[in-house]
């Protein structure tokens, strides 16, 4: 997935916002919580999302994938896509998908009343 396409795909998804920081980072955010990171190092795309518990201790170990540097080492499930054969394009979104609901769901009601996301 290309950066664009991850950023169109990211865009498209309820209730989002978008910054770039941490050095060039696409960042992503639902209700201000972030649920996608999007950078690249020596040219090679870097996809960083959240996941279930069950879904981390199944990905961290596959080859093109692991811990999320920083985060995983703060007790959080977060994995990171950073080189081949990682995930497909069709995995990343579902993953990406996920990560925007499992971060959705931690908003108050309220909030997500407001954005117009599902109670």
């Amino acid at each position: 997935m290309t950066h664009e396409e991850y950023n169109a795909f990211c865009g498209a998804l309820p209730a989002t916002s978008h910054v770039v920081q941490w050095g060039g980072a696409h960042v992503w955010k639902v209700g201000g919580k972030v649920f996608a990171i999007g950078g690249q190092q020596d040219g090679v795309p870097r996809y960083t999302f959240k996941v279930s518990e069950i879904s981390y201790e199944v990905l961290r170990e596959q080859p093109g994938l692991r811990p999320a540097p920083y985060l995983a080492s703060r007790g959080m499930k977060w994995i990171q896509h950073y080189a081949e054969p990682g995930l497909s394009d069709e995995e990343l979104r579902d993953y990406l998908r996920q990560s925007h609901f499992i971060v959705s769901r931690g908003l108050s009601k309220k909030v997500r009343a407001e954005l117009g996301l599902p109670g």
